[in-house]
């Protein structure tokens, strides 16, 4: 057997491109197998509230003067939401403490096996509700904006719409399905004919992380499962780059289960039926009716994505009751809209420019 040594050795006497191709080589197995885990999420932070695996995160204020509105940031129920916070200098947590926001983060946590049971209704108003109330309590604050990524919008506007009196100043949707009439090759996937739901939630109670990433990943198989390794591949004598790749395949690769009995909510009732622009989705009795919605309201999408197709996110500004409503495309994808070089020239700043003018 072959020593990296010997081989290294034995390749001296090959032509230049071999082995430069075999530097290559190494140099990624290097970054696959011996480096470690990049940090991640590391702005200075404080727990002010806790519910099962939930935690509610205040972010240590930097700025000398802090803006009177506080925000609540809500990330979905797949994936971690330190990817609002990957790596300092690439955070949008960091940037909002920089810019002088009052920054709060509901982290749902692990979901276990206990916790299947769980619903929307539960996760808007047990989990979502007294999240705001306590960064209300907590804040002194009179009203608070609030910023829903990807699922945390969906689940934003419910909360919204059932709690119209609830004192919201401004909502800000990055990248949140609202219409899916259209849901692309999801649509294909989740098709009723040919998804068997109930049995999937029957028998595995939560679903699993690696089926949910899977299942995004088909969406474009070549690009999401080949792709990141080719690239490294290419680029492993880059330093920033091999950086930041690893800091988004830890993200890509850290996923939550998801509570069975929402997982049922998410794919029947929105994917399958579109009920929440149609007016007949249901939460603890109530119908959800987006027109109640009047807070101000930013609503962004990402001109690549293929999770949430921006006609999906663009379609809630049409039935919402705000005055003050506006709807921005970037050209960007589903994850690089926060995390990237179009994060840092246009996602953050656009939200900032907005949210300052209403804080």
């Amino acid at each position: 057997m072959f020593s990296s040594q010997r081989l290294e050795a034995t390749t001296e006497s090959f032509p230049q491109g071999f082995k430069e191709s075999y530097k290559r080589l190494k140099r990624t197995a290097d970054i696959l197998i011996k480096d470690g885990d990049p940090l991640v999420g590391q702005s200075p932070k404080e727990v002010i509230w806790t519910k099962n695996k939930s935690k509610l995160y205040h972010y240590i204020p930097t700025a000398k003067k802090v803006k009177k509105t506080p925000i609540l940031l809500v990330y979905a129920l797949i994936n971690k939401p330190y990817i609002l916070d990957l790596t300092k200098g690439n955070s949008f947590v960091e940037y909002l403490v920089n810019e002088g926001f009052d920054v709060y983060l509901l982290d749902w946590g692990t979901f276990a096996h206990e916790d299947r049971h769980l619903k929307f209704d539960d996760i808007v108003y047990d989990y979502i509700a007294k999240a705001v109330k306590r960064v209300l309590r907590f804040s002194g604050a009179s009203e608070l904006s609030i910023l829903g990524y990807c699922m945390g919008g969906t689940l934003t506007s419910i909360y919204a719409a059932l709690h119209e009196d609830a004192p919201i100043k401004n909502l800000v949707f990055l990248t949140s399905p609202f219409d899916f009439s259209d849901t692309g090759l999801y649509g294909s996937f989740l098709n009723e004919k040919y998804f068997a739901l109930d049995k999937a939630i029957d028998t595995l109670g939560n679903i699993p992380p690696e089926m949910i990433d899977f299942g995004n990943k088909m969406l474009k198989p070549i690009t999401n499962f080949v792709g990141p390794y080719v690239t490294l591949l290419d680029r492993s004598d880059n330093t920033a780059f091999i950086k930041s790749w690893q800091l988004m395949q830890k993200w890509v690769a850290d996923g939550i289960p998801f509570p069975g009995e929402a997982y049922r909510q998410w794919i029947r009732d929105f994917y399958q039926q579109n009920k929440l622009l149609k007016g007949e989705l249901e939460i603890r009795g109530k119908k959800v009716d987006v027109s109640k919605i009047k807070a101000n309201v930013l609503n962004i999408s990402a001109t690549k994505d293929h999770i949430a197709m921006p006609c999906q996110v663009e379609a809630l500004n049409e039935h919402i009751s705000s005055k003050d409503k506006q709807y921005v495309s970037i050209p960007s994808g589903h994850v690089s809209i926060m995390f990237g070089p179009a994060s840092l020239k246009t996602t953050y700043p656009t939200i900032g420019k907005w949210l300052k003018e209403r804080s």
